[in-house]
């Protein structure tokens, strides 16, 4: 199966339909695991689609985003990121360089022992630091 028809299926399986740009947007998030701005994606798609607006990147993420084909991810202060990895994991950003990375999740349980009836729907666990790269810039 090519990356195309996987692209399809997977926008397909939660109600999206594969537009041009809409794949586009997807298959940038897929190869680039880099949690990635509207203007990061706007800047590479453009070199490619050249009549891509921005209006249209920000659309088709929040579509993407709204049928849950891709998580936005809310750990950078001015700008929202974007991650085609939906599983369960954490996110680490690197306060100097701003490197967004996923942290796998092991036995994370929440204590949900007092019973406040709460039905969760979503969940986000960020941390912040210095990569390897940056940690000894303060060293």
């Amino acid at each position: 199966m090519n990356t195309t028809q996987t692209i399809q299926e997977k926008l397909q399986e939660v109600g999206i339909r594969p537009s041009v740009q809409r794949m586009a947007v997807m298959d940038f998030l897929m190869k680039n695991p880099i949690h990635p701005t509207i203007d990061m994606i706007y800047s590479e798609l453009h070199k490619e689609i050249p009549t891509l607006s921005k209006t249209t990147v920000y659309n088709a993420v929040k579509t993407l985003s709204e049928n849950g084909a891709i998580k936005t991810i809310f750990i950078d202060e001015k700008n929202l990121r974007y991650d085609a990895d939906t599983g369960k994991h954490a996110h680490f950003k690197c306060n100097i360089c701003g490197d967004v990375i996923d942290l796998p999740i092991k036995n994370l349980q929440i204590d949900m022992e007092n019973d406040q009836n709460l039905f969760i729907t979503e969940s986000h666990l960020y941390y912040k630091g210095y990569c390897e790269k940056c940690k000894i810039k303060i060293n």
